[in-house]
C-alpha cells in the first residue's frame, strides 16, 4: 500500500469514528395522539456508527413544550431504552433526550412528542376586550389610502401564462409589492394568495406561475416593504441592518408592532383580489406556512371574503402561552430576551397579533399541518388555537415532524385541498 492510500484509509477510519450518533424516538402510539391519563411510551434507539450504542441517555420531559414536568436518565441496552410520562389533561408533551459518546465533547440530541385530548386545549387567555375595535380602526385607516394599483407586466417566456409584478400602497406611506399570474385571457378564475414565511428574501416566480398553470388567479406577496426581485446581498445586507429581527420592531406599542402593516398588507392584497373582474367570486383561498401560515390564519379570521386557508406550521399562535405554562410560538413575544424591555407592554401588545384571536372569526374551512416536536412553533398553542375557529378543519398531526424537515403527510394532503376549493 503506497503512503498516499494508507493516508486515505486512516482519514476515512476518522471520518467514520467522530461521526455524531443518530438517535431515534417514535412514541408506541404511531399517531402520537392520547387519550389524558394514559401513558405514552417512547422507544429510544441510538446508534454509534454501524453499531448500538452503550452507556446512558438523559432526558427531560416538558409539559406544553416548556418547564420540566420529569427528568433522569436510563440505561441503554443494545442501544434502546423506554422513557414514558402521561399528563392527566388535554396539552402535549415533549421529550428530549441527550447522549454523549465515549470520548465526544458536545451531546447528541433528539426529540418525542405526544398530544392528550388536542380537541379540547384550551386558549391561554382572550382576545383583548377592545380587540374588534382595535382591528375596525386599523382597517379604516386602510381604506382611507386609494390602493393605487401599479401592475408592470413581465415576459416569463410561457404564452399560457400571464405573469405581473404588482405594489399598491399601505398605512403610512408603506408599500405592498408582489406578484400575480394567471392563465392568459382567461376568466372567472378561483384565487390563490401566497402569503411568506420568515426572512427576508425575493420571491420566486415559479411560486405564482406554477398555481397559474393549473387554473389558479394567483397571487404572491413579500411580508415586507421591499421591492421583490433584487440581487441575494440586497435582502442579505437588509436582513442585517434594518430588519435584523424584525419581528421586535414596535413591540411594546400595537400601534408600531411590525406586524401590523403586514396583516394590513394580506388584508388588502384579498380586497384587491375580490375587485379584480377574472375572479369568480366562489374561491378564494390564502396559504403558506411558518409565518405564511401565521399570515394564512390572521388573513381568513380578517377579511369575510377569504372562502379557505391553508396553514402548515403556523407561527404567531398562543403569544400569551406562557400563562398557562406552555411555550409560545414563535416570535415568542414574552419569552425574548430584550434590553430595557417592559415585559407587560410586549404582552399586552401581542395578544392584539395573535393568530388564536383572529381564530375565533374564522368561519371557513382549513387545513392545518402541525408537528409534535416543533419547538419553534409549538403543537399546543396551534392546537388551542384550532379549537376557536368554527369553520370545518382537517388537522394533519405530524409526530416527527420538527418545525423543518418531512413534512409529506401535510403535503399529501394540500394539492387535493386545492382542487376541493378551486371547484367550489
Amino acid at each position: 500500500m503506497t503512503r498516499f492510500a494508507l493516508a486515505l484509509v486512516l482519514s476515512l477510519c476518522s471520518v467514520v469514528s467522530t461521526a455524531d450518533p443518530k438517535i431515534t424516538v417514535a412514541p408506541d402510539a404511531e399517531s402520537g395522539l392520547y387519550e389524558p391519563g394514559k401513558t405514552v411510551t417512547w422507544n429510544v434507539q441510538v446508534q454509534d456508527g454501524d453499531a448500538p450504542a452503550s452507556g446512558k441517555i438523559s432526558y427531560v420531559v416538558r409539559k406544553g413544550g416548556a418547564g420540566e414536568a420529569a427528568k433522569g436518565e436510563a440505561e441503554l441496552k443494545d442501544g434502546k431504552a423506554q422513557i414514558t410520562g402521561s399528563r392527566p389533561d388535554p396539552g402535549t408533551l415533549l421529550l428530549e433526550v441527550k447522549f454523549r459518546a465515549a470520548g465526544a465533547t458536545k451531546d447528541t440530541t433528539a426529540l418525542g412528542g405526544a398530544a392528550f385530548a388536542t380537541d379540547k386545549i384550551a386558549a391561554s387567555s382572550p382576545p383583548p376586550d377592545d380587540f374588534d375595535a382595535f382591528w375596525k380602526e386599523k382597517v379604516a385607516e386602510l381604506a382611507a389610502v386609494p390602493m393605487n394599483v401599479q401592475l408592470t407586466p413581465v415576459d416569463v417566456g410561457n404564452a399560457s401564462v400571464e405573469y405581473f409584478k404588482i405594489t399598491m400602497d399601505n398605512i403610512r406611506g408603506s408599500k405592498i409589492q408582489g406578484q400575480i399570474a394567471r392563465p392568459a385571457g382567461k376568466k372567472d378564475l378561483p384565487a390563490l394568495l401566497q402569503v411568506q414565511w420568515a426572512g427576508v428574501y425575493p420571491l420566486n416566480r415559479d411560486w405564482v406561475v406554477g398555481h397559474a398553470k393549473n387554473g389558479w388567479l394567483s397571487m404572491n406577496i413579500i411580508a415586507h416593504d421591499l421591492p421583490i426581485d433584487e440581487k441575494p446581498d440586497f435582502y442579505k445586507e437588509k436582513s442585517e441592518k434594518e430588519l435584523r429581527d424584525y419581528a421586535g420592531i414596535g413591540r411594546e406599542d400595537r400601534e408600531k408592532c411590525y406586524f401590523l402593516k403586514m396583516f394590513l398588507s394580506c388584508y388588502r392584497a384579498v380586497e384587491y383580489l375580490t375587485q379584480r373582474e377574472d375572479w369568480n367570486k366562489k374561491a378564494l383561498v390564502v396559504h403558506g406556512g411558518s409565518q405564511g401560515g401565521y399570515q394564512a390564519i390572521v388573513t381568513a379570521g380578517f377579511h369575510p371574503a377569504v372562502t379557505a386557508f391553508a396553514a402548515n406550521v403556523p407561527a404567531g399562535c398562543d403569544h400569551t402561552g406562557n400563562q398557562v405554562g406552555r411555550a409560545p410560538g414563535w416570535p415568542n413575544f414574552p419569552g425574548r430576551r430584550w434590553p430595557q424591555a417592559d415585559a407587560d407592554k410586549i404582552t399586552a401588545t401581542s395578544r392584539y397579533f395573535d393568530a388564536m384571536n383572529f381564530a375565533t372569526k374564522i368561519k371557513c374551512p382549513g387545513l392545518i399541518g402541525l408537528g409534535l416536536i416543533d419547538v419553534t412553533c409549538p403543537p399546543e398553542g396551534i392546537f388551542a388555537t384550532i379549537n376557536q375557529m368554527k369553520g370545518p378543519q382537517k388537522v394533519i398531526v405530524m409526530p416527527a415532524a420538527g418545525h423543518g424537515g418531512d413534512h409529506k403527510a401535510y403535503y399529501a394532503v394540500y394539492g387535493g385541498f386545492l382542487e376541493e376549493q378551486k371547484k367550489k
